[in-house]
């Protein structure tokens, strides 16, 4: 099954714009395939506006964010994959949700594949963990 990811960025951005507010997300800088302003990034992450009236071209599919904005003056592109987003809420009242950070994607080998899905014990596969938060 795909990701949920996007589908609820899509719906809280227009939530949020919906009810006045500033859609502002929290994203990974370092994710793969991540193009940020990185004289912006702070401990690997950045806020990023996305108001219509702070940035152009807004894009949003299922596997990427992509925009133009201005960062000190200067216009730039911005392309977010969807997994590398870790939070979307409004700036007037923190209203939104947080994601669970996604590792880098790494192809995993057979044997790690195994492995991973087990108790540090070998036993049972662990229990998912659920992939979403809510932030009220």
């Amino acid at each position: 099954m795909s990701s949920s990811r996007p589908y609820l960025i899509r719906s809280l951005y227009e939530w949020i714009l919906d009810n006045q507010c500033t859609p502002y997300v929290l994203v990974n800088a370092h994710y793969p395939d991540t193009v940020v302003p990185e004289s912006f990034v702070e401990a690997g992450q950045i806020v990023l506006n996305l108001s219509p009236n702070a940035i152009r071209h807004l894009e949003m599919d299922n596997d990427k964010i992509c925009f133009d904005g201005r960062f000190g003056g200067v216009a730039q592109q911005v392309w977010l994959p969807a997994q590398a987003v870790m939070a979307i809420y409004a700036r007037e009242n923190g209203q939104g949700m947080v994601f669970e950070v996604d590792p880098a994607p790494v192809p995993p080998s057979s044997e790690e594949g195994v492995a991973s899905s087990r108790s540090p014990a070998g036993g049972k596969p662990k229990p998912a963990r659920p992939a979403l938060k809510v932030v009220k």
